[in-house]
């Protein structure tokens, strides 16, 4: 499920913000050595935090149905996870970062929820829309310095950007006869 948020963020990224530019889009993180090497202007989306969404867990089980529509089994129903990018534009000059960041900024906003059909991969299969929030308040487990910190690199203006997406876990459990 990650590789395919991955896919889906780079078609996206690259459509409707890069709009066929020549700005590299990487997911590496953005550590002192990534930075000395990089050459030329890109656009990194690192992953730095995976965690379950679970105001939108469903708790209960649901009915799996065989070929003639009666329940066959009970299987449990898809979870959904966050997945949060720190999201930075790499050029020579602040003046393009930020213009590079404004695009990437209304990107995310013109897409907050992407249907199934658009999605790609594992993610299409799940028939659940995938959510991108972008520019939220900062949680008290994830704070932008820390990570920035942690990466030993120096603060740079960024956008936190978190994509929702489910997960299928084909665990099913027979049903008894009645």
């Amino acid at each position: 499920m990650i590789q395919d948020v991955d896919q889906l963020l780079e078609r996206l990224v690259k459509k409707e913000a890069l709009n066929g530019s020549s700005v590299e889009l990487v997911f590496d993180a953005p550590t002192k050595d990534w930075v000395a090497r990089r050459s030329g202007p890109c656009v990194n989306l690192y992953l730095y935090d995976i965690r379950e969404d679970l105001q939108r867990r469903v708790p209960t089980w649901e009915d799996a149905r065989g070929p003639d529509g009666t329940v066959s089994g009970r299987k449990q129903p898809p979870r959904r996870f966050r997945l949060a990018y720190l999201v930075t534009a790499w050029t020579q000059r602040p003046e393009d970062e930020h213009r590079l960041l404004s695009s990437l900024l209304v990107c995310m906003l013109r897409n907050p929820m992407l249907k199934p059909g658009e999605l790609g991969g594992e993610l299409d299969a799940t028939d659940l829309p995938v959510y991108i929030e972008v520019g939220q308040p900062e949680s008290q487990e994830r704070s932008l310095a820390d990570i920035w910190t942690a990466l030993g690199g120096e603060l740079k203006p960024s956008l936190d950007v978190v994509v929702t997406a489910p997960v299928v876990i084909n665990l099913a459990t027979p049903y008894g006869a009645p």
